[in-house]
């Protein structure tokens, strides 16, 4: 008899502690997760050249180290990487107006979460307010297209 009490007291003592899945908190999922974002942009850009006797690429004012850096520090401040990982190298088509704005970026290779990724990249270019000095065909300012090279290692981790 007493063996009998004391195997019923351990099943409800067992089923009293056993946890309840739609009491439990799930809310340190997304508080601990955290990506890791790894950018390497590739130098020199590539110019995309016009049918020209004279023409001269797109510069940056600094040069391509500067637009690198001030590219590179917007990335890691306005990429909303929590929203996607992305591991490899993608290759985005800067589109240089007339006047040195940047008007369009668009982005290849399109993967899995890739669009997301390149509408997050339109935002950061379009942050950088510092003009390029447009490419010139016989001394005239030309639209022009740059092409960019970057390597993106990122890695979600639970903190």
């Amino acid at each position: 008899m007493k063996t009998i009490f004391l195997f019923l007291a351990l099943c409800v003592a067992n089923f009293s502690f056993a946890q309840d899945l739609e009491d439990r908190d799930d809310s340190f999922i997304t508080e601990n997760n955290k990506n890791i974002l790894k950018i390497d942009i590739k130098e020199p850009f590539m110019q995309v050249a016009v049918k020209c006797n004279d023409f001269k690429p797109a510069a940056y004012e600094g040069g391509a180290a500067a637009y690198k850096e001030i590219l590179r520090k917007y990335m890691y401040t306005y990429l909303n990487s929590d929203f996607y990982t992305l591991t490899g190298d993608f290759t985005f088509t800067l589109t240089i107006d007339e006047t040195g704005k940047v008007i369009d970026i668009a982005g290849a290779p399109k993967v899995l979460h890739s669009e997301v990724f390149f509408d997050d990249m339109q935002y950061v270019v379009r942050r950088i307010k510092k003009s390029w000095m447009p490419a010139t065909c016989n001394g005239q300012p030309v639209k022009s297209e740059m092409k960019l090279r970057m390597s993106l290692t990122s890695l979600s981790v639970d903190i």
